[in-house]
């Protein structure tokens, strides 16, 4: 059975003073999740806010523990290149 996983990533960037900014953190941050583990990365809310972004992931999988692995170590990435600029993650199933 097929597994699609999707993980959010809810994103503060407390030291953004301009959209310019914030893009080139989460430009930077969507081309390393997409390199480093092969997903498929786009930001979904807070495109007009110059501190906030939400950010989808997205991985498909013929088995869902491997998909689950994939988003966990997605998940532990991103929070480690934005330490606690992280605010809140959450993985759902389609």
């Amino acid at each position: 059975m097929p597994a699609i996983g999707v993980l959010t990533l809810d994103i503060h960037v407390e030291h953004s003073h301009s959209l310019k900014e914030k893009r080139h953190v989460v430009k930077s941050l969507k081309d390393r999740l997409r390199e480093r583990f092969n997903v498929a990365v786009a930001e979904i809310d807070g495109l007009d806010s110059w501190q906030h972004a939400v950010l989808a992931a997205v991985t498909v999988s013929n088995d869902r523990v491997h998909a689950e692995q994939v988003l966990r170590a997605v998940e532990a990435h991103a929070a480690s290149m934005l330490g606690g600029a992280l605010s809140s993650t959450g993985i759902e199933w389609v």
